[in-house]
């Protein structure tokens, strides 16, 4: 699923003036509803520890 509390609060909090959120309430209630966490498949850990490869050269 896409849509996901935490992705929504991270939306939400991010914004500086303005959060415009659209979209079926019901859609909207299910991304509040959603408490569970999915495994993100980022190389982040490892940009920080300069191993990743750089795809542009």
């Amino acid at each position: 699923m896409m849509l996901s509390r935490n992705l929504l609060s991270t939306g939400l909090t991010r914004a500086k003036k303005l959060a415009i959120v659209f979209g079926p309430k019901k859609a909207i209630g299910l991304a509040v509803r959603q408490d569970k966490v999915h495994q993100r498949y980022t190389l982040l850990d490892q940009h920080l520890m300069g191993k990743a490869e750089l795809a542009s050269g």
